[in-house]
């Protein structure tokens, strides 16, 4: 079973499997109807209906539609970190080129496959959650710890400061390839390896 979002981002978190279940469920919904519909369209009643549960299981969880964007993007984020964190499993330890490439190409893969994604993300393309949960700084934290313990090192102050420039300049310029081309415009994507290469290789090398 998928990890629900962190107990923040609900009014009570599952703790029964069959809620849990029904969470996802939930979410899952709303993800597709964001395709479909977009943010301004989404509706708990909606939802509801597409995940078949009535409507006060929502709202069980849910006060209304931004925090349910706020649980899925969260949900995403731990999704994004456990696929980050199974990738780093099989590159050569202390190989940062090879990390960063893992961290990259998973971010593009949930762009390219996962609902809803091209809307809520990590909670960057819609007015949702709060001035300190800043979404990338919600990328950064966890990829950073991760980056650091591949590579047997403290993730001290200047470390998350060059990770998170370069979460910032990654997350502007693949968000620039996905507006040139639906699936990601490999040029600029390439131009975007190459540039964090260059900019980390000052700290890592």
């Amino acid at each position: 079973m998928m990890p629900v979002p962190h107990a923040t981002s609900l009014r009570r978190a599952p703790v029964q499997r069959r809620s849990a279940e029904r969470l996802t469920r939930i979410l899952d919904a709303c993800a597709d109807l964001l395709d479909e519909v977009g943010y301004d369209a989404l509706s708990t009643r909606a939802v509801a209906l597409r995940a078949g549960v009535p409507i006060g299981s929502v709202y069980r969880f849910f006060g209304n539609k931004r925090q349910m964007a706020d649980a899925l993007a969260q949900r995403n984020l731990d999704r994004y970190t456990e696929r980050v964190t199974e990738r780093l499993g099989t590159v050569t330890r202390g190989d940062w080129r090879a990390a960063m490439d893992a961290i990259l190409d998973e971010y593009l893969a949930m762009k390219r496959t996962a609902p809803g994604f091209s809307l809520v993300d990590f909670g960057n393309q819609i007015p949702i959650g709060t001035p300190h949960a800043e979404p990338n700084l919600r990328v950064a934290g966890p990829m950073t710890d991760l980056l650091a313990e591949f590579l047997g090192r403290e993730p001290d102050e200047g470390l998350r400061r060059t990770f998170l420039v370069a979460v910032e300049t990654a997350d502007t310029l693949v968000h620039l390839a996905f507006r040139m081309d639906a699936q990601g415009d490999e040029g600029i994507i390439a131009e975007t390896r190459e540039l964090l290469r260059a900019y980390l290789g000052r700290v890592l090398d």
